[in-house]
């Protein structure tokens, strides 16, 4: 708790100058995408975790999705030859999410997952799914996170779905957890910081398929499929690294 009291205290101190600041982006920007390049290299990769990355290919193009909060590594579990566009919210505070992502190999695209019961179209979440379609109508594979910032955590959200039915592409649910972490109970998500020098395990599910004339019913049925598969693959995850997972709420 005192790490999660601290890391909130800076984050707070550095808000409004990074907003402000071209530089202090960038310098941020590299020295995250650092990190976790640090961590990726650093932890011993369990049986499975090559295996996860291959099952990818004979999906192609896919949408791949983790939970929020579990999302941070999630550029490192993917073919490097497959390229990837990938969904981040239109938030201030997403933006350093978005830029580190591409600092590491991603195309980033802005908008909102979209709530089950809302109208997002406000937040570019209509043209972010049409470049999420186009994309994939190319044979690029997209990424997006399942739950929708500040709805239910781990809680698959209508966007994704909507988009699979759209594009007739499957939905890769993926999870990857470490043995060591930071986890920010304060946050909305519980958003898990891995550190180095530990163990990981990637773990992922059968897809989710979305039939192009699926009706309401049956779309929120494969919403809360996506939910199980994904809760499965980070129990899944958890499991393999001998820890319980971290409760969401």
């Amino acid at each position: 708790m005192q790490q999660d009291g601290f890391l909130k205290r800076v984050w707070q101190r550095i808000r409004e100058p990074l907003a402000r600041s071209e530089m202090l982006k960038t310098v941020l920007v590299n020295l995250i995408s650092g990190y976790l390049r640090l961590v990726y290299a650093t932890n011993k990769r369990l049986p499975g975790f090559d295996e996860t990355i291959a099952s990818q290919k004979q999906h192609t193009p896919y949408i791949v999705t983790f939970w929020h909060g579990q999302h941070l590594m999630g550029t490192f579990v993917r073919e490097k030859s497959v390229p990837v566009v990938a969904m981040f919210s239109r938030s201030a505070d997403a933006e350093l999410n978005a830029r580190v992502a591409e600092k590491l190999g991603l195309q980033t695209v802005r908008g909102s997952g979209g709530r089950a019961d809302s109208n997002n179209s406000g937040k570019g979440g209509a043209r972010a799914l049409i470049t999420l379609k186009r994309a994939l109508d190319q044979g690029i594979s997209t990424g997006m996170i399942a739950d929708v910032a500040h709805s239910p955590v781990r809680e698959a959200g209508q966007g994704i779905i909507l988009l699979a039915k759209l594009s007739g592409r499957p939905i890769l649910p993926v999870a990857y957890a470490f043995s060591r972490c930071i986890v920010l109970q304060r946050s909305w998500d519980k958003t898990s910081i891995p550190l180095p020098f530990g163990r990981s395990a990637a773990v992922t599910t059968e897809p989710v398929w979305v039939p192009v004339d699926a009706d309401e019913n049956l779309l929120e049925e494969k919403r809360l499929e996506l939910t199980r598969k994904l809760d499965a693959a980070t129990d899944a995850a958890y499991k393999q690294l001998g820890l319980q997972t971290p409760p969401a709420r």
